[in-house]
């Protein structure tokens, strides 16, 4: 094995190329691969691999279980420089120098090793150990073991990636901000677990994101935005508070978990719960006869919570789906949920109530209306298919509330509305009733 010292280079062939770090750990010291022009600048995003974006779209650059890949001969040609990196954890003190043991083995498909210590390194909590560049149409290897005292946003500022930016200045409504881009790493991670942030144009980015794949992020930041806009054009930026799901599990809608409709209505869910509940979390029940409830949904693992806990029949997750029946009875879920609620409270409570019809007990509903009108939450029921919804069609014009607190809406078949068109329907009386509910001390 050959030794590099701190500046040192090496010719290299293009074999399959693989980078061990000693010392890297994700959570203490996380490892980072950056793609680089000749500027030394990402192109995008998608040109920094790390444990959240394990791979370039190219997939010349891997990296799996801490070990990084290298395909030379599939880097693309506008790529000049491959930089592997390490940032210590900001929760972690001290400097990578305290790290013990810190270096690079770098090893190619036919037997040529290199062993790259870190040397030279003092204050720095960041820094790039080894660059992989090209030099007169050869790959070279070269032992860089340079740093930033200022850690991770150093780092990824050097290299042209743009890490937790603050929220855009408050404007007119002339001047729009731009979107404020996020890049979510291992270390923004922690900092949203203590708290979310929120952009320019309202859309909030909560604890569990950084887990998402880039283009599940994407898919997300997107909708978030929507959801958004529905707020800000009824006058409702972000109204902080709890969103709680309820979905229809009796058999009349077997078909619609057959299909993975129900399941495709939950993850659209999720965006309303990032940008209303105050964990961005969506509370989550079933019921029929009887109701469960189920463990929140969380951004993070929104897919393996659907398919867990979406079933009509059987035991799954530690749940007993049988257990709760197969015929409608609202009264027990909205007696536990206006249970679960404090009058007076500042934070307001979203129901989403999703159910294909059966609402019969008419006087005993009429009445959980009237008396939940009085406590901080707005119901917005949607119905699904073409069933009779009974006394759910006539909440507009229910006497004897407090204040208005129910809307309703059907859709025969959610999959063929746009997201715009969904979060338009689903939140369009709820700023209302926000309004009503402060005035009338319904909301402190």
């Amino acid at each position: 094995m050959t030794s590099l010292t701190r500046g040192a280079n090496s010719p290299i062939d293009t074999a399959t190329t693989t980078v061990e770090v000693t010392g890297a750990r994700q959570g203490t010291v996380d490892l980072f691969v950056f793609q680089l022009g000749a500027d030394l600048k990402v192109r995008t995003d998608a040109d920094l691999v790390f444990f959240n974006n394990p791979s370039t779209p190219e997939g010349a650059v891997t990296l799996t279980g801490g070990q990084v890949t290298l395909n030379l001969d599939t880097v693309p040609t506008a790529i000049d420089t491959l930089a592997v990196a390490v940032a210590l954890d900001e929760n972690v003190p001290g400097s990578l120098a305290q790290v013990p043991g810190l270096s690079v083995t770098l090893t190619q498909a036919g037997g040529t090793s290199f062993a790259i210590p870190a040397e030279g390194l003092t204050i720095e909590r960041s820094a790039v150990l080894l660059e992989v560049y090209r030099r007169n149409g050869s790959w070279k290897v070269r032992n860089r073991s340079a740093g930033w005292s200022g850690g991770l946003d150093a780092l990824v500022t050097e290299h042209g990636v743009t890490v937790d930016e603050t929220p855009a200045p408050t404007t007119t409504p002339a001047q729009a901000p731009e979107p404020v881009r996020r890049l979510v790493t291992a270390q923004s991670a922690v900092a949203a677990a203590t708290s979310a942030t929120v952009d320019g144009e309202g859309v909030r980015t909560v604890p569990g994101e950084a887990k998402l794949s880039l283009v599940k992020r994407e898919k997300l930041n997107l909708q978030k935005r929507e959801v958004a806009k529905v707020l800000l054009s009824k006058g409702a930026a972000s109204p902080v508070g709890r969103v709680v799901l309820v979905m229809d599990n009796t058999g009349s809608m077997s078909k619609r978990y057959r299909s993975g409709e129900v399941k495709r209505i939950i993850e659209r869910m999720v965006p309303v719960a990032t940008q209303l509940d105050s964990d961005g979390n969506l509370e989550a029940y079933a019921y029929a006869q009887r109701f469960v409830k189920l463990p929140d949904v969380t951004v993070a693992d929104a897919d393996t919570w659907v398919n867990t806990y979406v079933h009509l029949h059987g035991r799954h997750g530690g749940i007993d789906f049988d257990a709760i029946g197969g015929t409608n009875n609202e009264i027990p879920i909205m007696e536990e949920i206006i249970g679960t609620l404090d009058k007076g409270t500042a934070v307001p409570t979203l129901v989403l109530f999703f159910t294909d019809g059966g609402f019969n007990a008419r006087a005993q509903i009429t009445a959980l209306m009237r008396t939940a009108s009085a406590f901080p939450a707005f119901w917005q029921f949607i119905g699904i298919g073409k069933s009779s919804f009974g006394v759910l069609e006539k909440l507009d014009t229910l006497t004897g509330r407090l204040v208005d607190n129910a809307g309703f809406f059907a859709v025969e078949n959610i999959d063929k509305l746009t997201d715009t068109a969904l979060y338009e329907l689903l939140l369009s009386e709820y700023p209302d009733w926000l309004r009503a509910a402060r005035k009338a001390r319904v909301l402190s």
